[in-house]
């Protein structure tokens, strides 16, 4: 018997700061997301972070708490019940980081009687700090708690047409009539994570993202940002100079992909861009990091800087053509169980 898990980020059970603390600690003292050796990792989030951000998250988590909980939480609920409704195999969802827990969902499953899983990291763009971890998380609770179960992983999504005409009639739907700039505001991710998932060890991060062809792309979450953002303004038909692409959310010292989300919203107005529209695509699912850096804190950068139209556009969330492109590209996986 087949099934679905859909695996997102994650969220903390409450607001409250022990449940944030304790959400944080399985989230940045994942090797994949602070990639220092444990000894420096621990004392970089037990020693330092922990000890000052699980308060300031908190505050922030109350901002866009709902009545039925975590708004990621939430909607990947939603999307798991528009889906079985699609489908004729059962759908679960997962989360990488606190509950419920990819182990959970694979259980679920397994108790109905599922023997191979197609599971959907529901990202997408590839990179080492939510692809490539959620399957490795998936693979070691694999092979520990369901070694007969068979698991095939639905491929980043980034370039797919059918993801690219549903993130544009969306976008395009929700763009103010008047706007002097898209911007595309990706999650940011530290520039060694880009060399290390390089397997030709060629990369620049400069040229190598914009050629045709390298391969290297399959891997570099940065070019996969970039090829989001052209696919999507060529299908808008919109001239490149209204639009921008930064990276947001970054932590630490350490040298991040640019340019940086915070910094651009802080000079755009002093370049004459007044009205801004933003968009995430690193992220189908409205959170923290879109609903309160994004629409809250960069709408008063930007508004402090001078400028006088902020309009967030949310993301794909459960619309029901989104639902469409999960069902297409779970459809596709199924056929290779069906092939071998």
């Amino acid at each position: 018997m087949k099934g679905i898990l859909l695996v997102n980020l994650g969220s903390p059970r409450s607001t409250s700061v022990p449940d944030v603390k304790e959400y944080l600690d399985e989230f940045l003292m994942d090797e994949k997301v602070i990639d220092y050796r444990w000894f420096f990792r621990a004392l970089l989030v037990r020693g330092i972070i922990l000890n000052t951000r699980p308060a300031k998250s908190a505050e922030a988590y109350k901002t866009v708490w709902t009545e039925q909980g975590s708004p990621l939480i939430v909607i990947t609920e939603k999307i798991q019940k528009k889906l079985q409704k699609l489908v004729d195999i059962p759908v679960e969802i997962g989360m990488r980081y606190a509950q419920p827990s990819i182990e959970n969902g694979i259980r679920k499953l397994a108790d109905l009687g599922v023997t191979e899983i197609v599971l959907f990291p529901l990202y997408p763009q590839y990179a080492m700090s939510t692809t490539e971890t959620v399957i490795e998380k998936t693979e070691e609770v694999r092979k520990a708690k369901f070694p007969n179960i068979k698991i095939s992983y639905i491929q980043p999504f980034y370039n797919r047409e059918i993801y690219i005409n549903c993130l544009a009639e969306s976008i395009k739907e929700k763009l103010p009539e008047n706007f002097d700039a898209l911007q595309f505001s990706y999650h940011g991710v530290p520039e060694r994570h880009i060399y290390k998932t390089d397997p030709t060890k060629t990369c620049n991060l400069n040229d190598c993202c914009s050629r045709e062809s390298n391969p290297s792309h399959q891997f570099c979450y940065r070019h996969q940002c970039f090829k989001t953002t052209n696919l999507v303004i060529d299908k808008l038909n919109l001239p490149k100079e209204k639009t921008i692409v930064s990276f947001q959310s970054r932590l630490g010292k350490d040298k991040w992909i640019e340019p940086y989300t915070d910094e651009t919203f802080e000079t755009i107005p002093k370049k004459g861009i007044k009205n801004l529209a933003v968009v995430c695509p690193a992220f189908v699912s409205d959170c923290l990091e879109t609903l309160e850096e994004i629409s809250v804190e960069g709408k008063e950068q930007f508004t402090h800087a001078g400028g006088e139209n902020f309009h967030y556009i949310p993301c794909l969330n459960d619309e029901d053509r989104w639902i469409e492109v999960i069902k297409t590209l779970c459809d596709e996986k199924l056929q290779d169980f069906y092939m071998v």
